[in-house]
């Protein structure tokens, strides 16, 4: 009997405004504090499920790249909050200056990521995480010392991406824990097809189902923080060939809801004053990368209702338009971009 091969969704290129949606809500903190403090005060508010060995995923870029995560940031964080965490990376699918492990350790060190352990998790092999209700993947490869820890922070940049549209946590996930050569394979490539033949709408589905391996093995410890600062339309994996930064600064969001997070991070971007999110919308449409999105909430991930809390105000309850009301159009780098620059040394 003949296998169907599945039909990916549609509409990924059509945003739906939060008044449209209907269901549950979640609970996702806001603050417009871009700064060691701030990352740490919006970390606290999702820290309660962090617990045992803590795995912290995040991208950490190709050589020299310029929009990367602060270091120092990242240092405060983990020495004030969580000091025995470790970074946990893959290797690249491409070839690049994290394709091996070899390489991949020497871009860790001119990238500056040398003030704790960062395990590349797939650098002595790989094993799988079971996939529950997906349509494309039964299972999902990923570095073999991923089910090594207990709890996981998912501290994402969010920023555009050449395929994706844009990467907020469910790409840090879905493609960061993927190991570089069967699990980001079978992502992107479709048998015959060439390296990147997966795109648009069957391209997010795939990366979601590879996100809701990760995080249903670690639930209910992991918790996701996304940093809106230095959002180029191309993904930090572009190194210092990315696009210019044109979208503004906006804040941390946080959440446990990993949908939550990712969809107020989109809505933030469309209530940006003076169209001041434009450029990075037309990446995320052009690639139909709202599909993450509502895939997310089609495999039960999260919800895409949520209350917004102003950390800032006294928790207050804002609307993502009051969230961005005051943010100016443009972008002008900040004392990160040129202490670090292009080369953080």
């Amino acid at each position: 009997m003949m296998k169907i091969r599945p039909v990916p969704g549609k509409d990924g290129d059509k945003y739906v405004p939060f008044e449209k949606r209907t269901g549950e809500s979640s609970v996702v903190y806001f603050t417009r504090d871009l700064s060691g403090e701030g990352l740490k005060k919006i970390y606290d508010r999702v820290s309660s499920v962090i617990t045992g060995k803590v795995a912290v995923k995040l991208h950490t870029g190709e050589a020299e790249g310029p929009n990367i995560l602060p270091r120092p940031w990242v240092k405060e964080l983990l020495s004030s909050r969580l000091p025995d965490a470790t970074i946990i990376e893959t290797n690249t699918y491409y070839e690049g200056s994290r394709y091996t492990t070899e390489e991949h350790r020497k871009t860790l060190e001119i990238n500056g990521w040398t003030f704790c352990p960062v395990d590349i998790t797939d650098s002595e092999g790989v094993t799988t995480l079971p996939v529950r209700d997906g349509k494309w993947f039964t299972e999902m490869h990923v570095g073999r010392t991923l089910p090594t820890y207990d709890s996981l922070l998912v501290l994402t940049h969010f920023k555009g991406h050449t395929m994706g549209g844009f990467g907020g946590s469910n790409k840090n996930i879905g493609i960061g824990c993927a190991d570089g050569r069967i699990g980001k394979r079978d992502i992107h490539s479709r048998q015959g097809g060439g390296m990147w033949s997966i795109a648009e709408e069957e391209l997010m589905e795939r990366i979601s189902e590879s996100t809701k391996a990760t995080i249903d093995y670690f639930a209910p410890h992991v918790c996701y923080i996304n940093t809106m600062r230095n959002m180029s339309v191309s993904c930090d994996c572009e190194g210092v060939e990315a696009e210019p930064v044109v979208t503004p600064d906006v804040g941390f969001v946080a959440s446990l809801d990993i949908l939550a997070a990712d969809n107020a991070c989109v809505d933030l971007l469309y209530n940006l004053p003076e169209g001041g999110g434009k450029t990075l919308i037309e990446r995320i449409e052009t690639r139909h990368g709202l599909r993450q999105l509502s895939y997310m909430r089609e495999l039960g991930m999260g919800n895409d209702r949520y209350t917004l809390i102003d950390i800032d105000n006294d928790d207050a309850e804002i609307t993502a338009a009051e969230a961005v009301k005051d943010v100016k159009p443009g972008w002008t780098p900040d004392k990160y971009n040129t202490f670090w620059g292009r080369n953080p040394h």
